[in-house]
């Protein structure tokens, strides 16, 4: 048998990090195992849909290294409507479902109870198809339902007390659990991993594939992602499209690995691991049960990590896009024809170890490319106290005096110029720190004003002297 899985989203939103985990999953056995992944658009909610949000699944798949032209799709579950109405038909046709004119008010008005579920009223009304009239799949009233789940074992359902649930709507459309069991019998599917959320409807689904003649998948339901409450990650609530993150500055690498480590962990006390590492030891029998917590600021430390790891061509090479500004990240806010590469590259490797995310590269590097350093209130509030201004001009008589404009003589006049009036270099860097780059905090301060240059060094000096003085 040849293994194929399958990964199905809707394209009714952004790419949720859910999902991706659940791709990542679905292509790792597929890989172990010499199998197929198969990518499955479900985009029969015509009223969400969007061709955009397609394109961004499949460019969302690029990024995390399941790349287009290596699964075979996509394909679109609206393509297999006839194949849907033949099962529904087909069901009917053998007895194993029925119509059914029942409201929900009809029901609860039968059984006094808002919360019971359908009472199977029209299983012997022999009604035939028309106009408000959905199909209900015949459940059996004995037995058990067994699931083969490679993560929880074998849960075990009650025939009972599961009801006859809908299948077809009165206008013959088939309902996501019909769609979905035929749609994966179609493509061959051989084994179905998602969330644990689709546990509940795995039971029916298990019955309408036994009832259409074939043998049911392998599954496995792995747990659902919640936030730092414990609540489900939701769209409304959390950051939890995979684009944000790509478009703030994470490694896909980075990503990939802390997706794989939600309910899952390498041997050994690490969790940082090279790829291969997690294709060769992640097992889907061994993923937890309990909730996974998806940890923004361990994700984030996690990418830290993959970014010092970089060397510095390919640290360079990454921050190119924030750098210059792409169709979904913003433009830098410095003048094009103002970046210096040379002078980024040089710098690069001082910013390497101190970013979390990309995107701060350009919080880091912009005193260099911008005519004046930016103006932040804070900053300029925390460093501009007492004795700041007899610091400046200190600095600039010291800095204008030096005939070699390298970091460490630099360093040394700044010293000096704080010993004379008994200050700390921390102290007396700090009002010439904001001067420059504009910001209390950034790069080494000597090796910046270095590559900004005695020029410009000297002016903004001047500039925020002046400004004291106002």
């Amino acid at each position: 048998m040849t293994v194929r899985v399958r990964f199905a989203p809707s394209p009714t939103g952004m790419f949720h990090v859910g999902g991706a985990r659940s791709a990542l999953q679905n292509w790792i056995y597929a890989q172990q195992h010499g199998g197929v992944f198969v990518l499955r658009i479900e985009d029969t909610d015509a009223a969400r849909n969007k061709p955009e949000w397609t394109e961004g699944i499949i460019s969302a798949l690029d990024w995390i290294g399941i790349e287009r032209g290596t699964y075979e799709g996509p394909y679109y579950q609206s393509s297999y409507a006839a194949d849907h109405t033949a099962a529904a038909t087909r069901l009917y046709a053998e007895g194993k479902a029925y119509y059914c004119d029942c409201k929900r008010e009809d029901v609860t008005a039968r059984s006094g109870n808002t919360h019971t579920g359908y009472d199977g009223f029209c299983r012997e009304r022999a009604l035939g198809p028309g106009e408000g009239r959905a199909l209900r799949f015949r459940t059996p009233d004995e037995g058990e339902t067994v699931v083969v789940d490679l993560v929880r074992g074998k849960p075990t359902f009650e025939n009972k007390l599961i009801e006859d649930f809908v299948i077809a709507r009165s206008d013959g459309s088939a309902v996501f659990l019909l769609a979905n069991v035929v749609d994966d019998m179609s493509m061959g599917i051989t084994h179905v991993f998602r969330a644990e959320e689709h546990l509940p409807n795995t039971p029916k689904q298990q019955l309408l594939w036994e009832a259409l003649g074939v043998t049911p998948p392998v599954w496995g339901h792995v747990p659902v992602i919640v936030n730092e409450k414990r609540q489900k990650l939701s769209k409304r609530r959390d950051k939890v499209a995979l684009e944000s993150y790509r478009d703030e500055g994470y490694l896909a690498a980075a990503m990939r690995n802390y997706l794989m480590l939600l309910g899952w962990s390498p041997t050994g006390d690490r969790e940082i691991v090279p790829w291969s590492v997690v294709e060769e030891e992640y097992r889907i029998e061994d993923v937890n049960h309990a909730p996974a917590f998806f940890d923004v600021k361990k994700l984030r430390a996690f990418n830290g990590e993959y970014i010092r790891a970089l060397t510095p061509a390919e640290f360079t090479q990454v921050c190119a896009p924030w750098l210059t500004g792409t169709g979904t990240i913003p433009a830098p806010p410095w003048d094009p024809s103002k970046f210096d590469a040379e002078i980024f590259t040089t710098i690069a490797p001082l910013a390497q170890t101190r970013i979390a995310v990309l995107s701060e590269i350009v919080e880091n590097v912009d005193f260099l490319f911008l005519d004046q350093p930016v103006d932040d209130e804070a900053s300029w509030a925390k460093a501009m106290k007492e004795g700041a201004a007899d610091i400046l001009d200190g600095a600039a008589e010291a800095f204008a005096a030096l005939t070699d404009w390298r970091a460490e003589p630099l360093k040394t006049a700044l010293e000096q110029v704080g010993e004379a009036r008994g200050l700390k270099l921390g102290k007396t860097q700090a009002p010439v720190r904001v001067a420059v780059t504009g910001r209390t905090v950034g790069l080494p301060l000597f090796e910046s004003i270095e590559l900004l240059g005695r020029e410009r060094t000297l002016s903004r000096i001047a500039a925020a002297r002046a400004r004291l003085s106002a």
